[in-house]
């Protein structure tokens, strides 16, 4: 027996177009106290990156791909990254060869170094509730005249998609200068892409940029709304405020929810002008009759998907607003400036009331991934025996 350990280094969450590296150990597990009759070979092993596409079926329309059978003979040597997995692979890399004959004696190991950039050109990892984007790191191996082993180690892929363009020229540099830094340091750092496409996310989502608006509804102005900005990457706090002392109709309780909208494009629609999924990840609710102002905060979770658009599904996300408002004026309790006694206001036990929605589209980009692989459901290491 061959005990196989696949572990990447700095965690199972890679932004598109970073040098993914994985540590690939074999090992003999006998005791070296055993003869030279316990030594172990192995024949070859590859490894490559996979995406694999799955779409419900009662909701993606997708055209036929004809008979294509995912079988593999015991003894074929050509390595099939997605054998036995649902759905499509729409991405895959080309296969890099470990080693050939390999021989580990009793108690030995040995440990090969896999590295490649994920691919820009994919999608991002995605779990919604009609379409699923999966990747895979792949790992075949095989003895001589036995069936090909796979050793699977998933992990998160981050796209970078929707990103305003500078207002700054193309050769200023994108972070605050540091006077400690040789000038070298900074255009080393400033070479790498991932540096840059970090550096260039923190800009665009550190920018504030308020936004008003006035709430209202067919009866008059409710409030003020204030949001700082409207991009956000992973991980940040969406923080809007209200002044309602500004409305003419008195508003009872408002509520925010943090969603994500999941639409198929409409040549994979299975019915036409079928309706957008929207999923839940956050939500504030809060009791504001005769509350001068307020506001609120929802965080934007780590492992949820920033938007991206494909041929097949496009993510956006969006803020929903709702508000309950009174349909006649309310007074406000009175308390005398002199009044000693204490004065117990109770709350209306009917009030005629008005319900309406507001929607606000908003921006989600990736954030660092390491800082992401601290949430992540993948733990970046996976083993098999063979």
């Amino acid at each position: 027996m061959i005990e196989v350990v696949a572990s990447m280094a700095r965690g199972p969450v890679f932004l598109a177009g970073e040098l993914m590296e994985c540590l690939i150990t074999f090992t003999n597990p006998m005791s070296h106290l055993s003869t030279s009759a316990s030594s172990e070979m192995l024949a070859w092993a590859s490894a490559q990156i996979h995406c694999q596409f799955h779409a419900s079926e009662n909701r993606v329309a997708l055209p036929t791909r004809g008979n294509k059978q995912d079988v593999q003979a015991e003894s074929d040597t050509v390595l099939i990254p997605s054998r036995g997995e649902r759905g499509q692979c729409v991405l895959d890399t080309p296969p890099k060869i470990l080693f050939c004959d390999l021989r580990l004696d009793p108690g030995e190991r040995k440990t090969y170094s896999y590295s490649e950039v994920v691919p820009v050109d994919g999608p991002p990892s995605f779990r919604g509730q009609a379409v699923k984007y999966v990747y895979k790191l792949t790992i075949g191996c095989q003895r001589v005249n036995s069936p090909i082993k796979l050793l699977r180690v998933p992990f998160r892929v981050l796209v970078l998609q929707g990103m305003p363009e500078p207002p700054f020229p193309q050769d200023e540099e994108v972070s605050p200068s540091n006077p400690f830094l040789e000038e070298e340091e900074v255009s080393r750092r400033d070479a790498r892409p991932l540096e840059r496409a970090l550096d260039m996310l923190m800009v665009t989502t550190s920018r504030r940029s308020p936004h008003m608006f006035n709430i209202t509804n067919t009866r008059g102005k409710v409030a003020k709304f204030c949001i700082f900005k409207t991009v956000y990457r992973l991980g940040e706090e969406i923080i809007g405020t209200f002044n309602f002392s500004e409305g003419d109709i008195p508003c009872l309780q408002y509520s925010v929810s943090l969603q994500s909208e999941e639409e198929i494009q409409d040549q994979y629609q299975r019915r036409p002008g079928q309706a957008v999924s929207v999923t839940g990840h956050g939500r504030h609710l809060e009791s504001c009759l005769h509350t001068a102002s307020s506001h609120f905060s929802l965080p934007i979770p780590l492992n949820v998907t920033p938007g991206f658009s494909t041929d097949v599904v496009a993510l956006r996300w969006r803020l929903h607003f709702e508000f309950v408002t009174a349909r006649e004026p309310m007074e406000a309790p009175t308390v005398l400036q002199n009044q000693a006694e204490v004065t117990i206001w109770a709350g209306a036990e009917h009030v005629d009331v008005d319900t309406f929605s507001w929607n606000l589209p908003i921006k989600v980009l990736p954030t660092n991934p390491a800082l992401a692989s601290y949430v992540s459901q993948f733990t970046g290491t996976n083993r098999i025996d063979i």
